[in-house]
């Protein structure tokens, strides 16, 4: 399939087939297994907080979801709970003796406790230490309800990751993804999910009979466009993800191939595949005006544009150069785009890229003697690092912070999902209990 015939190759076809070989009936719960983690990872213990006086017990553990989100990461390793009770259980900067947790060789102590200030209100406060210099890092007190309990922990883990390690985190975001499931009907599903960045509370979007893919998160967060088969034929729609009433809205429903869409940074627009002319080509939409405008224009299939961050940059995929690589555009307001140049010299396929957050990566699918791996291009000095040591990869999607990348790939013989760390020391695999998952989208920052 991935090679540089142009009746055979293209993203929709190759994506289009793996779908529907998916036949496993299945109800699809996302569980994530950190597989490989970083060599001195620091050590953190998160104290159970305090929670005594609370008429109503939240409905999720605050603590538990902090710890697996530490751990998560692949950057700590939090002590285990049945170990923090036999040196002590401070709930404030007043109560820690922090020599008993230098001889245990902790570098880091969170404390904290909820209180119940109404039927389902809450306020939770912590505070972060370094141990060895006895020293407050931070400390905050949040108000949430109960609905909220677990994104609340996810923000508590955003805030201890940042100050730990100067990078943002990105805990509180959500992951879309498509699965492909078979009812008890003997009936095919395609579904498109969200879920919480640690796999719980999934949610269906859209429930189809036929495929659906290739999800692409609009800056905000509020909004997906995705491709879907329902009329027979790939059409591009944006749909409301958060809203009562998920309204959606279809972009295009040309003749041919409808593919592939991604948001500008700016929301205004959305870069696709369309091939109305006969040919794959790479367009733009303008949301507010519906106007199109084409960007390249070349015998060869162009397919799968991603934006640069500064949206004065376009990637995307060709196989112009006799098989599928790499290449650029620049964008300039009231001028036509530039003549594309290629990025990928490496291997004999490169596809499928994403840039990272600051815009210093392109990581891509990176073909090389029969095998599909994710690969990381530094756009600096151009030198490629291939991060997975898989064989049938796909559909890379950074993490909001640029820390992880979020990928498809096959387990036997399912489809799953899994992440590595952009410099490729932390491996993560998120598997639905049965079933195939595939087309993983990771959702921006929250604001």
């Amino acid at each position: 399939m991935k090679s540089g015939n142009k009746k055979q190759w293209t993203s929709i076809g190759l994506m289009l087939v793996l779908l529907l070989s998916f036949t496993t009936p299945a109800s699809a719960v996302l569980t994530i297994q950190i597989t490989k983690g970083v060599d001195g990872a620091q050590p953190i213990a998160v104290v159970p907080f305090a929670t005594d006086k609370l008429k109503t017990p939240l409905p999720y553990d605050l603590v538990s979801i902090v710890n697996n989100d530490l751990a998560r990461s692949g950057r700590f390793t939090p002590m285990p709970s049945k170990d923090i009770k036999t040196i002590g259980s401070p709930h404030d900067g007043g109560t820690v003796r922090f020599g008993d947790w230098r001889l245990v060789n902790m570098d880091y102590l969170l404390v904290g406790r909820v209180r119940q200030t109404g039927p389902i209100n809450y306020e939770v406060q912590f505070q972060l230490f370094d141990v060895f210099k006895g020293e407050q890092l931070t400390g905050i007190s949040y108000p949430f309800v109960a609905s909220d309990t677990r994104r609340m922990a996810h923000r508590i883990s955003d805030i201890v990751y940042e100050k730990l390690t100067g990078q943002r985190g990105a805990f509180d975001t959500s992951i879309a993804y498509v699965t492909a499931l078979t009812d008890f009907n003997k009936k095919r599903q395609f579904r498109l999910n969200i879920a919480d960045s640690d796999g719980f509370n999934e949610q269906t979007i859209l429930t189809s009979s036929k495929p659906l893919m290739s999800p692409s998160w609009s800056p905000d967060g509020q909004q997906l466009a995705y491709v879907s088969f329902e009329a027979g034929r790939p059409q591009i729609f944006v749909q409301q993800v958060f809203s009562a009433n998920g309204q959606r809205q279809r972009i295009t429903d040309f003749s041919g191939l409808n593919g592939a869409p991604v948001w500008s940074p700016d929301g205004k627009y959305l870069a696709m595949t369309l091939s109305k002319s006969g040919n794959p080509e790479i367009y733009l939409y303008e949301l507010r005006t519906r106007q199109l405008t084409q960007i390249t224009k070349h015998p060869a299939i162009d397919t799968e544009a991603t934006w640069s961050p500064d949206g004065n940059q376009l990637v995307f995929t060709s196989d112009r150069g006799g098989k599928a690589q790499l290449y650029t555009v620049r964008l300039s307001r009231n001028k036509p785009a530039s003549r594309p140049q290629r990025l990928t010299f490496e291997g004999d396929y490169n596809a499928r890229a994403v840039f990272s957050p600051d815009g210093k990566l392109l990581a891509m699918v990176h073909g090389n003697r029969g095998r599909f791996q994710i690969g990381v291009l530094d756009l600096a000095n151009k030198t490629l690092q291939v991060l997975t040591d898989s064989r049938l990869d796909e559909s890379p999607s950074f993490a909001p912070n640029g820390s992880m990348i979020i990928y498809a790939t096959n387990r036997n013989n399912r489809g799953v999902l899994a992440a590595v760390s952009v410099d490729g020391r932390v491996h993560q695999r998120i598997e639905v209990q049965q079933g195939d998952v595939r087309e993983p989208a990771w959702s921006p920052l929250s604001k």
